[in-house]
């Protein structure tokens, strides 16, 4: 019986980005009908941010019963196929993990704080790299290992 690759996505605090990563990978796992056991956790607990949750239910995505958690309220966290940090406090942050386990970094501009547009502008980045990282695993393609999208421009 294959065991769907495990995938870990970390952020600082677990309140917006890498939720959003979260649910998007979930879905375009989903959509692809490629098995994948996703998480996301943070260096740092604090809460999932309302504009999240407001951006992901304007796509069908609920975020409703999402918790902001630490690497420990992880099922088996260091056990991972791939470990993908989103912000560049995450990367510094984030342990070692064993050698068969890929560290990826896809940086994305952090909107707390904007406006939902810059929200939805950062949920269509992680959207366009969550679902070209499905894709690749699916087709059994190397991952993108950089963030390579030209910069959306990000109204406050």
């Amino acid at each position: 019986m294959n065991v769907p690759p495990r995938v870990l996505i970390l952020c600082t605090h677990n309140s917006a980005r890498s939720q959003m990563a979260e649910a998007l990978t979930r879905n375009a796992a989903q959509r692809l009908a490629f098995p994948l056991d996703v998480h996301s956790a943070g260096t740092e607990a604090t809460r999932v941010k309302d504009e999240a949750k407001t951006v992901m239910a304007e796509l069908g995505l609920d975020l409703s019963s999402h918790t902001s958690k630490t690497l420990f309220d992880v099922p088996d966290p260091w056990n991972f196929d791939y470990v993908i940090t989103v912000c560049d406090s995450a990367a510094e942050a984030c342990p070692v993990y064993p050698g068969n386990t890929v560290r990826l970094h896809y940086p994305f501009f952090d909107p707390s704080g904007g406006s939902l547009e810059r929200w939805r502008a950062v949920r269509g980045q992680l959207q366009v790299q969550f679902d070209a990282f499905v894709r690749s695993l699916k087709d059994g393609q190397p991952v993108p290992d950089t963030y390579e999208d030209s910069p959306a421009v990000l109204v406050g």
